[in-house]
């Protein structure tokens, strides 16, 4: 087994409101980019892609305020989600699995002229971008 690059992502921890509508959300969107069940707890869940994984938790030490993007922290993250068609097809289905399409008067060229991206939303306020390969 190779060691893992200095620098490169272990995992990312979202702490969530509802871990049974997060799972739901999170790893209809996971499984679809390519991430396997890893792990799961009484509050927590987490998919695994190579050596990084993704972990949602309902923590007892959450505070009750929701999650909003636009506060500092946590923005969106950005997975890089095969060609164009394959942005196509995970927007067509986002809706049917709790994900928004945002920006749609811009989509697919939101992020500039020079990009192929969907920007989505799920319940809990939580934004990815889905980037194609092939702009």
């Amino acid at each position: 087994m190779s060691q893992a690059p200095t620098g490169g992502i272990h995992h990312i921890e979202l702490w969530v409101p509802d871990i049974d509508r997060a799972a739901a959300e999170w790893g209809w969107l996971l499984t679809e980019l390519g991430y396997q069940p890893f792990q799961e707890w009484t509050g927590g869940r987490s998919w695994r892609l190579t050596g990084t994984y993704i972990v949602i938790e309902q923590s007892p030490d959450m505070l009750e305020e929701p999650h909003d993007r636009k506060r500092p922290g946590l923005n969106h993250l950005a997975f890089h989600a095969g060609d164009q068609h394959r942005v196509d097809a995970l927007t067509a289905a986002a809706a049917e699995n709790g994900w928004a399409l945002m920006f749609a008067d811009k989509h697919p060229h939101a992020g500039g002229p020079q990009t192929y991206a969907a920007y989505l939303s799920n319940t809990d306020g939580y934004e990815v971008e889905l980037t194609a390969s092939n702009p």
